[in-house]
């Protein structure tokens, strides 16, 4: 007797979530050790076998992540390096989004000679790995002066990202030109139609742009460690590894304290942002 294709539907949509289930929790995973590991006491971070629950929730390894050296090997200012962080943050996504969303409303907008040519080039671009780059940008950042100081990790944002490009480039590609049209129509010039028309219409692409690169200033490692000399400077990515060498022998159950604290706030932003990154993601994927 054949089966209905209802139950098979409904079996195969178990399957679907099963294997979902499956591939959540093995993503999940490193960040349930991360947060098991920083309420464990000292002495549970080695233990073999290794154990997820610990035998004691030690909430003060939260507090003692930030006066723990202080007392004992040196004052690691976590509150400044965060101020630093979200600093970057402010100034890199401000330039992220002006100065994509601008690059790619010429590309997707307007009509010049060489667009398609100078687009594929941008594109090109991101095929270059970071290594072969990092020497020359790095000579000429130091003939401005610019080493030891933020610039290096926050004026290039102003200049364009590839993948953001085209990323609004499509998302602008879905707008319809009618819209355009109309405007112009009653009088409204091109800086007016992309401000008053096209913006409005691409905050959930927007959002996407801003968070992708939120994220990423949020837990660069190497460029701080290339560009800043001073701890003062010091970003919270780079300020873990220092607070791991300051601490020689390293408290673990501290280090991973510290550690979600620096993380938690990415996974909130995250959460209060996920409906306009799936929107941006979802339409900028599926027209353009």
């Amino acid at each position: 007797m054949r089966e209905p294709s209802g139950h098979r539907r409904q079996r195969h949509q178990w399957l679907v979530h099963l294997v979902l289930l499956i591939l959540s929790a093995a993503f999940l995973f490193p960040l349930v050790w991360l947060v098991s590991t920083a309420l464990k006491p000292i002495e549970e971070t080695m233990r073999q076998p290794p154990t997820i629950i610990p035998s004691s929730f030690q909430w003060h390894n939260f507090r003692d992540a930030f006066v723990y050296g202080a007392d004992k090997l040196g004052y690691v200012p976590f509150l400044v390096y965060g101020r630093n962080t979200l600093l970057l943050c402010i100034l890199g996504v401000s330039g992220v989004v002006v100065s994509n969303s601008l690059v790619a409303y010429a590309f997707a907008r307007l009509k010049w000679p060489g667009r398609d040519i100078l687009f594929a080039a941008t594109l090109a671009t991101m095929m270059i790995p970071f290594p072969v780059l990092m020497v020359p940008i790095y000579a000429f950042f130091r003939s401005l002066g610019w080493i030891g100081t933020f610039k290096p990790l926050w004026v290039p944002a102003w200049f364009g990202n590839a993948f953001s490009i085209f990323l609004l480039r499509q998302f602008f590609r879905t707008i319809p030109f009618e819209l355009s049209e109309a405007a112009r129509i009653d009088g409204c010039s091109e800086w007016g139609i992309f401000r008053q028309v096209v913006l409005p219409l691409a905050k959930p692409a927007l959002a996407v742009v801003a968070l992708f690169h939120f994220m990423y200033t949020w837990r660069d490692f190497l460029g701080p460690l290339i560009y800043l000399m001073d701890q003062r400077t010091f970003t919270l990515s780079l300020g873990l590894q220092f607070y791991q060498s300051q601490h020689g022998g390293t408290q673990w159950h501290l280090l991973m304290a510290a550690s979600t604290i620096v993380v938690a706030p990415v996974i909130v932003l995250f959460f209060f942002t996920q409906r306009q990154f799936i929107q941006g993601i979802a339409v900028t994927g599926i027209k353009g």
